[in-house]
């Protein structure tokens, strides 16, 4: 795509947040330009890919997401590390699994339907400021300048903002072809361990199933490959992918250190993973990526036009700061033990905890559930390889 020599707002990365960003300034009639370096928004995901209820209820721009693209997750299996389990729900509340790479070129084409302009295979590489906004040299000049480009944001670097220092490394394998028992919830695995300070998942998703797990410490190549096995064999009495070749794998970091200071410049500011827009626990961002995308794009568009002031003045007020789950990554980083989990699971500080990291304080706890150091009995060869 031949780039315009001036945009009104140019956005770096065609991420969730980007992306939403692009859709609001476009549908506000503002020429808008997002460079994205890979081939397409799909292309070489980083995210498990599920959004949740509130997303869907919040988000008008989900509105008419084929329903091709995604598979309903009603509840949640917790197994703590000797592989005893509880089941937790809330009474309407559910997940949305999601072919990510499609969703994110779903979601491409309608910022384009809109009236955004997106440059695949173009690079942000400098930002200078000018008296009415920056000029991005082969990019052109805007009026504004919005960084969706992910946790190791380029834009935050160029223009002094704030960076993502405190980080999980996550790594996914998809398998195509395969069942597992209960594959209406999202299967979550505690295990200081294998993943200190986060949780392994496996996740029944459109057409594959995802398994993973993420870590506060250890090396990338540690964590794609023994930490990653014996993830597989500790899993595999419930469901077993060792003999399976996964379709894709996706490995990427994961900011969980909180919001970044400062957020945002006179006429720049971050969303999205940029800007540390992730939920410090559940490592979740699409919906607050989407939400405040948005709201950011209208935001900014409202000052171009003259009606407001930057809004990187005020509106990055609206921020999320996980005071709440900020402290909870505290007590995981500091006070997770194996040996205590296995005797809490199923109490109530448990299904508290549960709550709010998964369901917004709306769970209910089924105490049936819990069981010994064993797999559940409907799980047994409930997985196969499609022959």
């Amino acid at each position: 795509m031949c780039l315009p020599p001036q945009s009104d707002c140019v956005v770096v990365g065609a991420s969730f947040a980007g992306l939403a960003c692009a859709h609001a300034l476009a549908s506000a009639g503002l020429q808008v330009t997002v460079l994205e370096k890979k081939a397409s928004s799909g292309e070489k995901l980083h995210t498990t890919g599920i959004i949740v209820k509130d997303a869907i209820d919040q988000v008008a721009l989900l509105d008419g997401l084929p329903q091709e693209l995604v598979r309903r997750i009603d509840g949640v299996r917790l197994y703590a590390p000797s592989m005893s389990s509880v089941d937790l729900s809330a009474p309407g509340y559910y997940f949305l699994a999601t072919d990510t790479p499609r969703v994110m070129d779903w979601l491409a084409a309608r910022a384009e339907a809109a009236g955004a302009r997106i440059a695949y295979q173009t690079s942000f590489s400098q930002a200078t400021r000018s008296r009415n906004g920056f000029d991005l040299g082969a990019a052109g000049t805007a009026r504004y300048l919005v960084g969706a480009d992910g946790p190791t944001s380029r834009v935050a670097k160029a223009l002094g903002l704030g960076q993502n220092s405190q980080f999980l490394f996550g790594v996914e394998h998809e398998y195509a072809g395969v069942e597992i028992a209960q594959p209406n919830k999202l299967h979550c695995f505690v295990d200081r361990r294998l993943a200190p300070g986060y949780i392994g998942w496996i996740v029944a998703g459109v057409d594959t199933v995802q398994v993973g797990l993420a870590r506060r410490l250890g090396s990338h190549q540690s964590m794609e490959n023994a930490v990653m096995a014996a993830f597989l064999d500790k899993i595999a009495a419930i469901c077993d992918f060792r003999r399976l070749r996964p379709v894709s794998v996706r490995a990427g970091m994961i900011p969980c250190g909180g919001l970044v200071r400062p957020v945002a410049g006179p006429r720049v500011l971050l969303v999205g993973d940029a800007a540390g827009m992730v939920s410090p626990v559940t490592a979740g961002g699409i919906h607050t990526a989407l939400k405040h995308g948005l709201a950011a794009g209208h935001a900014i568009a409202t000052y171009l036009n003259g009606r407001a002031e930057d809004p990187s003045g005020w509106f990055v007020r609206s921020y999320p700061r996980f005071r709440t789950k900020r402290v909870l990554r505290f007590l995981f980083d500091h006070f997770q033990s194996d040996t205590l989990f296995n005797w809490l699971l199923g109490t109530t500080p448990v299904r508290v905890a549960a709550g709010i990291v998964y369901f917004h304080h709306k769970s209910a706890f089924y105490p049936t559930a819990i069981g010994v150091a064993r797999p559940h009995p409907e799980s047994r060869d409930e997985i196969s390889d499609g022959r």
